[in-house]
Order: C-alpha cells, then sequence, then structure tokens
C-alpha cells in the first residue's frame, strides 16, 4: 500500500511523527516511483506491482519505538491488516489479513517448521531502517506467507567519516519504583568509497508492568512474558564495492532477550490458587534452573553482479541458530485439597533450530519485458527437551522455584530440506497497462524423528524419581517416517494507471503452509503393561501424513495520491480447501478438510489541510470463516482476527511536533460461544529538536484504560481447559509515560 505520486515533504521534526500511525504509513513513503523488493524478489517500482505494498520508513519506526511503543504493537498500528501486537514475548494470532504472515530480516526467513511466534522478538527498532509489507498470500516466497510478507531491512552504513549514533530512554507508569523500563543504545558507521559499514549495540531493561487499575499485570507463563526482561541486540553489516560495480554485503547479528530479577508469578501455597482459581499474583523469590529466553544468532552474506550474460545476479547464503526458552508451567492435578502427585508435574520447555540456505535471484530487462527467476534452497533441524522441576519444591514455593531434576523430549525432532525453482515476468502492454505472471514450484522433504510420547516420558522420570516403578520404566516409540511435499503456486496480476496520482489493479496469487509437524506428530494413546508403555495407536508419518494447505486469494485495489490527499483501499478474499484446529486437552494440531475463507477490505486515508495540519483514517474489516456440515461458520477466535480501525489527527511546526492516535480492535465471536471483546487505545506523542540531537516523549494509553489484551482473551480459550482462566487473563498495561533523547554525530 505504499505507491503513490509525489508526496508533500515536511521538516525533519515532523518526518519523525510522520509515521505515528498506519493510517499515515502512505502519506509519509508511499510514492508511486518508490522501489522496494518485497513484492518482486528484485529492486522494483511499486508503480509496477498489482498488489497491496506498504512501507514503513526509518522515521516512523524510529517515532514509535522512542515513544516507548515496542515493536510488535508499533507494526499493529502501522500496518492496517496486521492484529494489534501483544504485550507480552509472543506475537502468537497477529496474523496479516487474517492468515499467518511470513518476518523475514533482510531477506532471510525468521518462520521455522516448529511454529514458536517470536519472529517479532528478534530485533531492537534502532537497527531498522524500514520495513516493507507485502498483504495476502504470496507465490515469490514460499511456506509460509499465506497472509502476508514483512520484510525488515537492517540500518547500513555509508562512506564517509565515522559516525555515531546515541539513544538513551526510560519508560514508566509510576505506580512503583520498579514500574521502570529504560535503554541505551549507540552505533558507529562510516569507511571508504570501497568498504564502509555500521556496528551497534541496543539494550534495554523492562522493570514491573501495571493495568489501567494500578494492579500488577500477570506474568505470561505460556508464551513467556517481558517484565523484567533484558535484551541485547549486536548488529553488524559490512558493505565492500568491488570493481565493475560488483558488491559484497555481509551481516551479522546477535540477539538475547530473557529474563532477568527475582519476581515470578505466583500460585498459591501448594497450587491453592490454581484448585480455587484465585491468589495469582506476581511476587519476589524467583529462582528457576532454566529462565524464558529467546537467543538468536544470524548470519548472511550477499553478492551482487550488475551484468552476467545480461542478467543481474543476486547470490545470499545464510545461517540462522536460536534457542527459545519458556516459563514453567503447572500440569497438576487434585485429590481433594491435595495435589496428586502421580498425574501432576511442573516443566518448561526449550525449543532450538538451526537453519541455513541459499538463494539465486537472476533478472533481465528488455524494452517492455521484464523477467525474475531463481532458486532457493533450505535446510531446518528443529530439536526440543522439556525440563522437569521438583514439584515438592515448586507446590510449596508457589510455582517460584523450579529445581531440576530430569530433562525429557518434547517434540519429535523435525529435519526439513526444501529445493524451489520460481520465475516472474511482467509485461508493459501499453504506458499505462502492466501485466505480471510468475510461477513457484517448492519441493520439500520432511523428516520426523521416532519419538516416545511426551507424557510417558514425564511419567518414566516422574517414577524413577519417587523411587517406584509404578508410572513405568520404559515405553515404545510413536514411529518417525518421511514425508515429501510437490507444491506449485502461480500469481497473475494487472496493474492500470488511471493517470498520474492513481492506480488501479486486479490481483490473483497462492501461498503455501505447512501447519506445525512439531506438534501434530509424536501424540499416541498408551497403555500401562507390566511396568512398560505399550503404544496402542500413535499419530505417526505413515499412518496419518500431514499435509500443507494452499491458499488462493483475489485482490481488487486502487491508490490515489496528489501531495495532499493519499488514499488506498484493496478488496480481498482468500480461501482454502483444508484448515487446522487444536486440541484443547493437549494443544496438538489436528487438521481438517474443511474450508476456510478470510474476505474483507483494507483501507487508508490521510489529508493535509494546510502545511501544518495532518488527518487520517484507516480500517481493516475481516470475515473468517470455516465451511463445517455444508455451511459456513465463525472461525474459532483462538485463530479468526479481529476487524480493527484506527485515526490521527498531527500539527508540525518547523521545531516541534505533536500527534494524536487512537486504534480501535472491534468484538469478536465464533460458534463455541467464545468471544473477544474489543477495546479503543489512544497515544499522544510529541519531539521538540533541540540544538543538539531531540528529545521525544510520548504518553501511551493514554486514558489509562483497563482491558484484557486480545492476547490474553485468546489464552483463555486455547490453554482453559489447562488450568484455570484467571491464570491467562493478561491486562494491558496502563497510562505509561516515556522520554528518549537522540543524538546524532
Amino acid at each position: 500500500m505504499q505507491y503513490l505520486s509525489a508526496v508533500r515533504k515536511p521538516p525533519f521534526a515532523l518526518s519523525l511523527l510522520a509515521g505515528v500511525c498506519l493510517s499515515s504509513v502512505a502519506s509519509a513513503a508511499t510514492q508511486l516511483d518508490e522501489v522496494v523488493v518485497v513484492g518482486a524478489r528484485t529492486p522494483t517500482q511499486i508503480s509496477e506491482l498489482p498488489g497491496t505494498v506498504w512501507v514503513v520508513e526509518e522515521e516512523q519506526i524510529q517515532q514509535q519505538a522512542r515513544a516507548g511503543v515496542p515493536l510488535k504493537e508499533a507494526l499493529g498500528q502501522l500496518i492496517p491488516g496486521l492484529d494489534i501486537g501483544a504485550q507480552g514475548r509472543t506475537n502468537n494470532g497477529q496474523n496479516l489479513r487474517g492468515r499467518s504472515v511470513l518476518v523475514m530480516i533482510d531477506g532471510v526467513s525468521l518462520n521455522s517448521a516448529r511454529g514458536i511466534s517470536r519472529q517479532f522478538d528478534s530485533i531492537d527498532p534502532f537497527n531498522i531502517a524500514r520495513i516493507e509489507v507485502l498483504s495476502g498470500a504470496n507465490a515469490l516466497y514460499g511456506g509460509g506467507a499465506t497472509g502476508g510478507i514483512i520484510n525488515i531491512v537492517t540500518k547500513k552504513g555509508q562512506p564517509g567519516a565515522a559516525k555515531f549514533d546515541s539513544q538513551v530512554g526510560l519508560r514508566s507508569g509510576f505506580e512503583t519504583s520498579e514500574d521502570l523500563d529504560w535503554r541505551a543504545a549507540q552505533a558507529i558507521s562510516g569507511g571508504s568509497e570501497n568498504v564502509f559499514g555500521r556496528l551497534s549495540v541496543a539494550y534495554q531493561q523492562n522493570g514491573a508492568a501495571y493495568d489501567g487499575n494500578g494492579d500488577r499485570v500477570l506474568m505470561d507463563i505460556t508464551q513467556t512474558d517481558l517484565q523484567y526482561n533484558q535484551s541485547t541486540d549486536i548488529m553488524g553489516n559490512l558493505d565492500i564495492v568491488l570493481p565493475n560495480g560488483h558488491s559484497i554485503n555481509l551481516g551479522a547479528q546477535i540477539y538475547d532477550s530473557g529474563y532477568n530479577g527475582d519476581d515470578g508469578l505466583y500460585l498459591g501455597q501448594n497450587f491453592s490458587a490454581l484448585r480455587t482459581g484465585q491468589g495469582f499474583g506476581v511476587e519476589d523469590g524467583w529462582d528457576s534452573d532454566l529462565d524464558p529466553e529467546t537467543n538468536r544468532q544470524m548470519y548472511n552474506a550477499t553478492y551482487h553482479i550488475p551484468e552476467i550474460l545480461g542478467h543481474s545476479a543476486y547470490i545470499q547464503a545464510y545461517y540462522r541458530q536460536e534457542e527459545m526458552a519458556f516459563n514453567p508451567f503447572p500440569s497438576v492435578r487434585f485429590s481433594g485439597t491435595n495435589v496428586n502427585p502421580f498425574q501432576s508435574y511442573y516443566s518448561a520447555s526449550q525449543q532450538d533450530t538451526d537453519a541455513f540456505g541459499v538463494k539465486l535471484v537472476l533478472n533481465k530487462s528488455w524494452d517492455r519485458f521484464d523477467l525474475t527467476y531463481g532458486l532457493d534452497a533450505d535446510k531446518e533441524n528443529f530439536d526440543s527437551s522439556q525440563t522437569l522441576f521438583d514439584l515438592n519444591k515448586a507446590a510449596q514455593s508457589g510455582g517460584l522455584t523450579a529445581d531440576k531434576y530430569a530433562s525429557v523430549g518434547r517434540y519429535p525432532g523435525i529435519d526439513i530440506k526444501s529445493v524451489s525453482a520460481f520465475s516472474q515476468a511482467s509485461f508493459k502492454a501499453t504506458d499505462k497497462l502492466t501485466l505480471s505472471a510468475g510461477v513457484r514450484h517448492q519441493k520439500m522433504e520432511t523428516e520426523v524423528g521416532s519419538f516416545v510420547g511426551a507424557q510417558q516420558q514425564i511419567a518414566i522420570a516422574a517414577g524413577k524419581a519417587m523411587g517406584t516403578t509404578a508410572l513405568g520404566v520404559s515405553a515404545d516409540a510413536i514411529p518417525g517416517g518421511e514425508k515429501d511435499y510437490d507444491v506449485t503456486l502461480y500469481n497473475a496480476g494487472a496493474v492500470y494507471k488511471l493517470d498520474d496520482q492513481q492506480q488501479t489493479w486486479l490481483n490473483y496469487s497462492e501461498g503455501f503452509e505447512l501447519p506445525d509437524p512439531a506438534k501434530y506428530y509424536g501424540f499416541g494413546n498408551y497403555s500401562l503393561v507390566a511396568g512398560h508403555w505399550r503404544l496402542n495407536k500413535g499419530v505417526s508419518v505413515d499412518d496419518s501424513p500431514l499435509d500443507g494447505i494452499k491458499t488462493k486469494q483475489v485482490e481488487w485495489g486502487y491508490r490515489y495520491n496528489d501531495g495532499a490527499l493519499d488514499a488506498q483501499a484493496a478488496l480481498f478474499y482468500a480461501w482454502s480447501d483444508k484448515s487446522i484446529t487444536y486440541d484443547s486437552s493437549t494443544l496438538a494440531v489436528q487438521q481438517l478438510d474443511d474450508k476456510k475463507r478470510n474476505y474483507g477490505l483494507e483501507a487508508q486515508v490521510s489529508y493535509w489541510l494546510n502545511d501544518a495540519w495532518q488527518i487520517g483514517a484507516n480500517g481493516l474489516a475481516l470475515r473468517s470463516q470455516q465451511k463445517t456440515d455444508g455451511s459456513w461458520d465463525k472461525q474459532d477466535v483462538t485463530s479468526a482476527s479481529p476487524s480493527k480501525a484506527g485515526a490521527f489527527v498531527g500539527w508540525y511546526g518547523a521545531e516541534q511536533s505533536v500527534r494524536l492516535q487512537g486504534v480501535r480492535s472491534f468484538n469478536l465471536s465464533d460458534e463455541k460461544s467464545n468471544s473477544i471483546d474489543g477495546y479503543a487505545l489512544f497515544d499522544l506523542l510529541a519531539t521538540q529538536k533541540l540544538p543538539v540531537g531531540d528529545l521525544t516523549f510520548g504518553i501511551q494509553n493514554l486514558l489509562d484504560k483497563d482491558y484484557t489484551t486480545v492476547w490474553g482473551q485468546r489464552a483463555q480459550v486455547f490453554y482453559g481447559a489447562l488450568a484455570p482462566v484467571g491464570l491467562f487473563d493478561y491486562h494491558g498495561r496502563g497510562r505509561t509515560y516515556s522520554l528518549t533523547y537522540n543524538v546524532s554525530f
């Protein structure tokens, strides 16, 4: 959705605030001749793309971050089709147009076979140059892009003398002394004309969070929290300019985000809060042998050849390694008022992924014809473990003490190899009409390891720890196996330029996703016979192979910009022949033959009233349905996305700027009588340019509203069969103030 002709360019102080609201994304930087990579795999003008493209510029990202808005929440405001973000570590359920989104950093995918939903817990906004977004199913990038693509482009160095960027900031709701987040970041860049780069370090330490009533926000033990979280993002890149226009870009990142505090979620003496459903809180005394964290290392190298046999070529190689640990979770059952030790355990998982790959893209242009084609080759390895903690110590401390006594498997090991060939062509049929079409053929080999059921592994470990064989001493493994996928995806579209200020387009595209194999395989029905767990039936590759899901989408869109008025709207309809759901008692993936569809309208408009005042509005009207027994029913709230709307008004002076923005999430319900209540939030942001540097002030949740986040309401449905729903009542943060000083020299 970023395109459009030349827009009014505000002064520097204005630009800092130009991206505060999603509806201003296009007005700040969406021009018809703007070049993006996300839409066609090579640098391409937005005017040539038959689809909804958004570009969130650096000034927009920095304004949100300096005003204290976390990345996933900022993206939920800055991208109309993207759901409002959670306030914990997860972006679970933060869909794009109601479907899953492929997230990349510099073209390297952060999505994995195991959908852990931490793609936005991956980079500090200090290191982001821009974000390119392509809404809707896409055939160019392979698995995971059924709802769209978000490509995070990192900052690069420039030739010249050393340049320094420094930033410090504070954020607090002023409820207690622990209600304080602080951050500091430093970068240096520069170099010669042939070798130049950037090196940066960004650090943030969070404290406690309080809701609109002044009460402590419960810590999210399902997907982990960001209270008392410490994050460090070390990022470097180096550009090498070679003779004859050849160039190499090298990038590296070490990102660590994890718990760093003494407070934890209190579950009551002897887990009494789990029994009564009351008394949950956050208390001092946390002591765990495994703390929740996201640890990621990523390296990539891109070689650009400007001319080879009449082509321009891009070759990229990458490696990504990540370790993700979770909070201890209480799987507790009671006999009367006492914990049943034979049916209860206290555990936390760690899930590790190694991925590497090579991408080759070739491009050749003629007078009116352009062809892009290439190959992608990827390999991924997934492994996981489950740490078991002493149940008695955990019960006596109300869950605050997690003393490890054993480690067992959590999910089957998954190895995936993928090779894809793609081709994309565009043809200027006339000066006003551009036609495009493409195809991607992808072969995937999925290998699933043999696996003893997680519950049986826990029972065996617990039996040994308790000095008894009553829980079993051995078990059959659910067989592993191999499953191959052969997928062909198509796209076709047309863009028509009505005049220099407006365009319309029509597009058809297909996307593909493989539902989480780690949460599908490895589940079995067992019987205990003479101390041995005998497998009766298991979910295996041979008996119950997991199918991929192809999503098809048609879209019609219109965009307009005359420098003062900037508008875009897109009608879309996406459908698939299969869908997935979850077993509420095990959280295992279950595949259904039910058809699924999403359709709606994505739109934004902004208007400069004069040189100082700008107003705007945006919205996503979305309907998500699943076909059951011949009728279209509402999709479950655990996977459906609410509609939303936003608006802003901004004033920009030569040295100051102020913007008021609001976003509204609407009510959502399903056929099972589950619901998500909507809410509206308002933020105030202001920037003051100083003689040296600039100062940004922000107030989030301006009206101090007390509410349960979309994720908090969704989590109660997800996990309500495992524990009282009050354990998952995650409220949003109340009125919060932030102040950030930034200087470049």
